[in-house]
């Protein structure tokens, strides 16, 4: 309380009474509630988390205490404020605060350069299947498939688990969805809706089908349906926390991220709001990585050197060497670029800092007839087989190879697989055409220590 104030009257003193202090103003209980992250000491107890979440007018939807990162809900406009803005961060509310150009988008038409050509689920696909031959899974797959108890996590927009290729690779008690920031368990909350990008993903992975003649990298692992990708296509922080958090906690060996976190493509360490995003899903790709996952993300669409960004396409503020691309930028996460038939880089394929390459297609890579469309072909919803071209697509490659050696060399860490999955790549040097390709051989700008090889991984 403040010191009575002092007046001097007449040339006398008397205390005045102190004023009354404002009352603290109703939280607001009629407007859109958003979802945010906000960070807290690892560590913290719940009930301090409750306390004061409660006093700032945000109820807990998640507290993951290890990390000390909270999901909270709020229908303040001030809540971040109340919190401190470099404690929390709402992609929700950001996307809202963008108006109506940007309330919603497709995760295909964003990240996935889509070939529209479906495939009927009947005769011998494994002819149209170039990405496997060009990666040698087919080779591999005779010496080894995989085990069962290596389960791999497809964090994304979920997978259909009654396809054909996918049914008896994917492990419902291993599944959840994260769209809230908080594990849902029940299997319509990790079922595809609006989007069929993760299962395309899965069958590349793991998918099998005798009958359609179609087989993924690494058909003896399990997979996890991991979503995190909401029906409007957006993929925001808290869910990616949610998602690390449960593959740390369910012994994934593996988790592939075929996304960007929204709403911007970049987000900087020291700037409000960003800053916590980014320390949220840091702190939560760490955890996984020390009880064990190793975790494999797309380079992204937009065809530019990552490393030389200065804006972001999709908000309007500088980028420098504080930002990055969530999750690829956190330290230990396997960076992906792509590759068309031709075994060069895709066009649209981002480029920088890349540890390893695979086919993700490419629209002018075009393959002989007879050899399967220009985007590798996958499982799509609906039982059905379909093509798609993207990062998104040459990430599930690597991150099946990475299933065959996690699979060999059980508990191995996820540093030491991520280094044998880098070793045992095929060399693609720099096309001498090509002076934005830089660095050696074994190492550089483009595809990093080479094209990912799944016979080698198994040999």
């Amino acid at each position: 309380m403040a010191a009575p104030l002092v007046l001097a009257v007449g040339g006398g003193l008397f205390a005045a009474a102190p004023a009354a202090e404002a009352a603290p103003a109703a939280c607001d209980t009629t407007s859109t509630p958003y979802t945010y992250v906000v960070t807290y000491q690892p560590g913290t107890r719940a009930s301090a988390v409750d306390k004061e979440l409660a006093a700032k007018c945000g109820t807990k939807v998640a507290y993951y205490a290890p990390i000390g990162v909270a999901i909270a809900s709020s229908r303040n406009a001030d809540f971040q404020q109340k919190i401190g803005v470099y404690r929390a961060y709402s992609g929700g509310k950001d996307v809202a605060s963008q108006g109506a150009a940007a309330s919603a988008r497709s995760l295909g038409a964003v990240r996935t350069l889509e070939d529209t050509r479906s495939v009927a689920a009947a005769g011998d696909l494994s002819a149209q299947q170039w990405d496997m031959k060009a990666i040698h899974a087919p080779e591999a797959n005779k010496i080894y498939q995989g085990s069962r108890a290596v389960t791999v996590g497809v964090l994304d927009s979920g997978i259909e688990a009654t396809h054909p290729a996918l049914k008896a690779a994917v492990d419902p008690a291993a599944s959840a969805g994260c769209i809230t920031g908080a594990p849902d368990l029940t299997p319509a909350s990790w079922a595809p809706t609006t989007s069929d990008h993760g299962t395309h993903v899965a069958g590349t992975i793991a998918g099998k089908d005798k009958v359609a003649g179609f087989t993924g990298i690494a058909p003896g692992v399990r997979l996890a349906s991991v979503k995190v990708v909401n029906d409007a296509g957006y993929i925001f922080p808290e869910s990616a926390v949610c998602g690390f958090v449960w593959a740390a906690e369910h012994g994934f060996a593996v988790t592939n991220n075929s996304y960007y976190i929204d709403p911007g493509m970049f987000f900087c360490a020291h700037e409000p709001g960003d800053a916590a995003a980014f320390e949220a899903v840091r702190r939560a790709i760490e955890f996984s990585t020390r009880h064990g996952v190793l975790n494999v993300s797309a380079a992204g669409n937009s065809g530019f050197d990552t490393t030389k960004q200065t804006t972001d396409p999709n908000r309007p503020h500088p980028v420098d060497s504080t930002c990055g691309i969530l999750p690829k930028a956190i330290d230990g996460v396997v960076k992906v670029s792509s590759v068309g038939y031709a075994g060069t880089k895709s066009s649209f394929s981002n480029y920088g800092e890349i540890d390893v390459t695979a086919p993700g297609g490419d629209f002018g890579q075009t393959p002989p007839e007879g050899a399967g469309p220009s985007c590798p072909l996958s499982t799509v919803v609906g039982g059905q087989y379909g093509s798609k071209c993207g990062t998104s697509m040459a990430s599930p490659h690597a991150a099946g190879v990475a299933a065959l050696i996690a699979s060999r060399f059980r508990g191995i860490p996820p540093q030491l697989l991520a280094r044998i999955l880098e070793g045992e790549a095929d060399v693609v040097k720099c096309p001498a055409t090509e002076t934005e390709c830089t660095g050696p051989a074994k190492n550089n700008s483009y595809y990093g220590h080479g094209l990912v090889d799944a016979l080698d991984a198994v040999r």
